[in-house]
């Protein structure tokens, strides 16, 4: 008997002991009253992800892709175009982003070409076809800094 209960204790703990999504422990056990944050979390579960031209998901995915793929799983059905999600959001200041909001970018020159979902303290999830997978960057790095436009919220 106490074998057994030993295993059953090993067993729960290894059990509670893993986590999907040990970047957002702030989100654990937390009502999720936004699409945005629903989609973030739905974001987290594509990190490393391969990137393909045209792909939103489950496997593969390209920017605006993943941010549909997202967004579908939090019950929003967007397009696959970073030009028209710009269209269907409205500014929001920098200093106001909350996670789930979609970051944008000009690269190579042009404008609104690439889309990732803000994560919060200045991160954001992005399929990127410079790296091939699906992967979390910082807006403070100097290479997304100088490309990034605007921030958007539906």
């Amino acid at each position: 008997m106490n074998t057994q209960r030993a295993a059953f204790i090993l067993c729960f703990f290894l059990i509670s002991c893993t986590s999907a999504a040990p970047e957002q422990p702030e989100d654990r056990g937390r009502h999720l009253r936004s699409p945005g944050e629903r989609a973030l979390i739905a974001a987290w579960g594509t990190l490393g992800r391969p990137y393909r031209f045209t792909g939103e998901g489950p496997q593969v995915f390209d920017c605006s892709g993943l941010v549909r793929y997202s967004y579908l799983r939090a019950g929003i059905d967007l397009p696959h175009c970073t030009t028209d999600l710009k269209q269907m959001s409205r500014v929001v200041p920098s200093r106001d982003l909350r996670k789930g909001d979609l970051v944008f970018f000009d690269e190579n020159g042009r404008k609104y070409s690439h889309v990732g979902i803000y994560a919060g303290k200045n991160r954001f999830i992005h399929a990127a076809a410079a790296r091939k997978a699906v992967r979390v960057d910082s807006l403070l790095d100097p290479y997304w800094k100088e490309r990034f436009l605007d921030a958007r919220r539906f």
